[in-house]
């Protein structure tokens, strides 16, 4: 549970635009939970009523999101019946059936209101004594996102790497803090912390592609800082933001100006994953246009180039560990290097030993590398334009 944010905050400036921002300075200290809920919450336990229980809570949830809806479908059918007879009923409720279990995906994969009030209070860096920006971004739907961006001390901010962090799908960025803490003093990286349409103080209602603008708003965003060193732009994503932060670094626009891409105990596709988890028959055989939600990061991971890191801990008894690995041999980057954490849970690898030492080495040899491969074009051209000359 978290614990409502009760310091009183001072806007200093308050005009929303499409980059537009909120400043906000707060010094109550408070206490941070942390990462609840990952995808659904459900737990891998496999019991003898695994498919009576699934069943039993999709209908509850559906009744409960939409009783209004079913209450009137049901009348629907009954009219049918008594005019067309029960076949054509029995057609228009598999119909009904489906089309409810198509759209109800939503409600076991994301997870907003959990822990409880997280829609309501979005705890701030500043109870953990860091500096923020807090903005408002407008992103190309006409939706507004709230993001915080953490930034070192003039002047190690022009210089450092930022990370771009998109978190799991329950809860708020809030609940990030303490990872974001140690992110900007064991690494010395600028933290840009990404809140999704539908979660914390942001606008909007969730969907998969709704996530992929969000993130695609994020990046211009930190493109737009003059602050800060835009060739070193790290995109980070635990979970299901791993697969938005791989939607991201797999466009050509914005692969050009990651430095590095960061994936922490994140899925193939929400097929695959969803297959896992659900231990249903009919589960295993539904074609892929069956889901909703697919993030299909397997697909993706091949187009990759950037420098990429895997993190997996391989206690992760939500994601099968085996799924970053299988990302890591599938990456289509030359530079790719997958760390792994004995102890590390889904939500908890980034408590693990040597977790901010590597993250920080790998972007120290990613930047080492690219200085060397600067300095050999340098040399090449140089050489290549004096062979030139000479022939002239």
């Amino acid at each position: 549970m978290i614990v409502p944010y009760q310091g009183g905050q001072q806007p200093v400036k308050d005009t929303i635009q499409d980059t537009s921002s909120v400043s906000v300075s707060d010094s109550q200290e408070a206490r941070i939970s942390m990462d609840t809920r990952e995808v659904g919450g459900l737990s891998a336990r496999k019991t003898g009523f695994r498919t009576i229980e699934l069943v039993s809570r999709i209908t509850i949830m559906l009744i409960v999101r939409f009783w209004k809806l079913c209450t009137s479908a049901l009348l629907l059918l009954l009219l049918t019946f008594w005019m067309s007879g029960g076949l054509v009923t029995f057609l228009l409720l598999c119909f009904a059936v489906i089309g409810l279990l198509y759209y109800g995906q939503d409600m076991l994969l994301y997870y907003p209101c959990q822990p409880p009030n997280s829609r309501l209070y979005v705890d701030l860096p500043s109870i953990v004594q860091l500096p923020y920006e807090n903005h408002f971004i407008r992103t190309r739907d006409g939706v507004f996102i709230n993001v915080v961006l953490i930034k070192q001390k003039s002047p190690d901010c022009r210089s450092c790497p930022t990370l771009i962090y998109f978190h799991g799908n329950a809860g708020n960025i809030g609940h990030r803090l303490m990872n974001a803490h140690g992110m900007y003093h064991q690494c010395g990286f600028n933290v840009l912390l990404v809140e999704y349409r539908g979660y914390g103080k942001s606008g909007g209602s969730i969907s998969e592609s709704g996530l992929y603008i969000d993130a695609e708003a994020a990046m211009d965003f930190a493109l737009r800082q003059a602050d800060i060193d835009r060739r070193k732009l790290i995109v980070f994503g635990r979970s299901l933001g791993g697969g938005v932060a791989t939607h991201l670094a797999a466009q050509p626009y914005y692969a050009r100006f990651i430095f590095a891409l960061v994936l922490e105990n994140t899925f193939t596709s929400l097929p695959d994953i969803g297959k896992n988890i659900f231990n249903v028959k009919i589960i295993q055989y539904l074609p892929r246009w069956a889901f909703k939600n697919k993030y299909p990061s397997l697909d993706r991971i091949k187009k990759i180039k950037v420098p990429v890191l895997f993190i997996s801990g391989l206690s992760d008894t939500l994601i099968p560990p085996q799924m970053m690995h299988t990302l890591h041999e599938m990456c289509g980057s030359p530079f790719k290097h997958l760390a792994t954490f004995e102890g590390g849970t889904h939500n908890e690898t980034w408590m693990c030993q040597d977790y901010y030492h590597t993250l920080r080495t790998f972007t120290e040899q990613v930047y080492q590398t690219q200085q060397s491969s600067d300095e050999n074009k340098a040399e090449f051209v140089s050489v290549d334009t004096g062979a030139d000359m000479r022939t002239v």
